[in-house]
Parts: structure tokens; sequence; C-alpha cells
């Protein structure tokens, strides 16, 4: 179940934006880990896939919530794949959820600020980015590997707001991922709103501990 409230517009002047989940559809980033990384790691090592998600699950589930679960660098190495040119040629399967194309160009011509805060590497920033145009909807995008800690630590945000001046009471966060919301709700900005369907080809999540939707379109509906 969603609580369905609506942002109180008239008191933002700024908005944060995730990107994968949040603007950008998470099926292609679930299909790329749990699809291809394992086809790719098993056929360079020749085993069959189970076995290849068997010794995957456990380095993966070691990294969640650190800098690394979101660098490719680190799984390149890791891995002995090259996780940039594979996000390269998986390219095609990157899209917008929903609306959300349509809910930047709203938000841009309300001349709002708005900023892409993800915790995506450089890497995978910069190929989504160039894909779907998303740099041309918004004012500047943060990419936290710059700022040497995820989203989801409690030094994000004091890092972040070295870099980019905004008033916590004017500002709307929109992300995906609980842990993420928790941090920017105690960092004090002031409204908080998560994603509930994150990945278009999933059930839609029940979220009782935000006003969430299931599309970023539906914050500006009229």
């Amino acid at each position: 179940m969603l609580k369905r409230t609506r942002p109180q517009w008239e008191r933002v002047s700024t908005v944060l934006l995730d990107m994968d989940g949040t603007l950008l559809d998470l099926r292609f980033d679930n299909y790329f880990w749990l699809e291809l990384v394992p086809q790719a790691f098993a056929r360079a090592r020749d085993i069959d896939i189970a076995t290849a998600k068997r010794e995957l699950e456990p380095k993966f589930t070691a990294m969640q919530g650190m800098l690394q679960w979101y660098c490719t660098d680190y799984w390149s190495a890791t891995l002995d794949l090259d996780i940039a040119a594979m996000k390269e040629s998986a390219r095609e399967h990157i899209r917008y959820l929903p609306g959300a194309q349509r809910f930047l160009e709203r938000l841009r011509a309300s001349g709002r600020r708005v900023v892409l805060v993800t915790n995506a590497h450089h890497d995978a920033l910069e190929v989504k980015s160039r894909y779907t145009g998303l740099h041309s909807l918004v004012d500047e995008m943060r990419s936290s590997h710059s700022l040497g800690v995820p989203k989801e630590h409690r030094d994000f945000w004091p890092r972040f707001a070295q870099h980019h001046v905004f008033d916590t009471e004017e500002t709307l966060f929109v992300d995906d991922s609980l842990p993420v919301l928790r941090n920017a709700r105690a960092h004090g900005i002031a409204q908080v709103f998560a994603v509930a369907k994150p990945d278009s080809t999933l059930p839609s999540r029940s979220i009782e501990e935000f006003p969430a939707v299931e599309a970023v379109a539906e914050l500006m509906e009229d």
C-alpha cells in the first residue's frame, strides 16, 4: 500500500533525483547483473550458469551498501570481466521509466533546479546519459564516486553540500532505495519520496515508511 500524497511544490526550489530505478528502468541493471554477468562469468571459466550464480552471489552480497557495489572498476578487477564494455554493448536495453522523460521536461520548464544524484559509477553514468540524453534534462549530475561514499552513508550529504548549495527546507529528493531515503531524511531534507516500481517488469512494492509513487510522473499529475 502506498502513501499517495504529493509534494508541496510551492515549497520546492531544488529537486534531487536518483537515476536507476527512479528515472531509468531498473530492469536494465537487473538484467545486466542477474543475467549477462553470470553468463559472461560462466563462459570465461567454462562452468555452467547455476555454478556461476552460486559463486557470484556471496561476492555481490558482501559489497551491498558499499561504494564498491556500484563500481565498474572494482567488478572488472574482481570478476576479470570488462564491465564497462559490457554495459556499452548492452546499452539498447537502457530505458526511461514510464513518464520519467516528460516529468523531467516539466521540471525544467518550471524553473526549478534539478540535480541527478546517483551511486552509479562514472562509466555507467556516461553510457546511460549519452544513450538517453539525460544530461540535457538536468542542471547537474553528481556521482557518489566523486565524493568517496555512497548515498546510504551518513557522510554523503555533508560532502554533497560542499559542492552543491541547497536549502534542505526547499528540497525534494526522490529515490527507490529505502536506506538512501532514510539517510536523506536524517540529513533534514524536507520532502523525501520513494519510487515503488523501479523495475517496470516487476510488481509495485508496498512502502509504508515514506510517501511513495509508482512512477515519478505521478509527482506532477494535474
